[in-house]
């Protein structure tokens, strides 16, 4: 029986998912030897022509270009797993979908008439078919290999869904929401970072995006109570996974409310 041919593909973001895979050193040498590394420039210059098994797609859609090719990938692959919070959700270039683009074009480049870029930064899902979503900036590593075993032993990939507060209390990490009065989006972000940010002494900021049985109104409710400056809250809403559809409504629902 052949190897599933992997490719590894890149669209706006800061590779940061594909360093992820690298650095797996000792298990992406087992894995490179359980499938086909087809392609994958960050690792390998030598291509080979698909179609792939696998595709494990980095970036946001944020080009005229992005947009056709996301099409021609999804074509010539089976499974096309979109890979960190770009592929999910958008990433920090999704910042520009809650201003106007020709705004923010005037403000950085002194000729803004030459660039070729869409109108907001979106998720894979919004353009193809999307077979699995892996979440966090960067993606969580092991996770990446868990999706690839259960693809080659056809079986479905056991991925966490609880979120981060039940990491901080099976690593024994004191409540920073609770015990100091800290913003923290852990009780609705999605695992998958092993609580850092708690760990260290501050509050969650939702790398890994919303859980997926987040209880935004709750969240947001407390939230309020702490913030140590008007629009806290909201700010940590509309960071670089502000346009994740939880977040983003959850947002937009606060903005509305300070509007009426």
């Amino acid at each position: 029986m052949s190897q599933p041919k992997v490719a590894v593909y890149k669209f706006s973001s800061c590779d940061g998912c594909q360093l992820s895979i690298l650095n797996l050193e000792d298990e992406l040498l087992d894995l490179a030897q359980a499938v086909d590394i087809a392609f994958f420039l960050e690792a390998r210059s030598l291509v080979k022509p698909g179609p792939y098994d696998i595709a494990l797609v980095e970036g946001s859609i944020s080009t005229p270009h992005e947009a056709e090719r996301i099409q021609e990938i999804r074509r010539e692959t089976g499974y096309l797993v979109a890979l960190g919070i770009c592929a999910t959700a958008g990433g920090i270039q999704s910042l520009r979908n809650f201003s106007h683009l020709d705004d923010l074009a005037w403000a950085v480049y002194e000729h803004p008439e030459y660039l070729q870029t869409l109108e907001t930064s979106t998720p894979l899902s919004e353009h193809v078919k999307v077979d699995l979503e892996l979440w966090g900036c960067p993606v969580n590593k092991y996770q990446v290999v868990e999706v690839i075993s259960a693809f080659i032993q056809n079986r479905k990939p056991n991925l966490p869904t609880h979120s981060v507060c039940l990491d901080c209390k099976r690593n024994g990490t004191t409540c920073v929401l609770v015990a100091q009065g800290i913003p923290c989006l852990g009780p609705a972000t999605r695992t998958g970072c092993g609580a850092l940010c708690p760990a260290s002494g501050r509050g969650c900021y939702g790398c890994f995006g919303p859980a997926p049985c987040a209880e935004m109104d709750a969240m947001v409710t407390t939230l309020q109570m702490l913030e140590r400056y008007p629009g806290e809250t909201y700010h940590l809403l509309r960071s670089f996974t502000g346009y994740a559809p939880a977040f983003r409504q959850a947002a937009d629902a606060m903005k509305s409310e300070a509007n009426s």
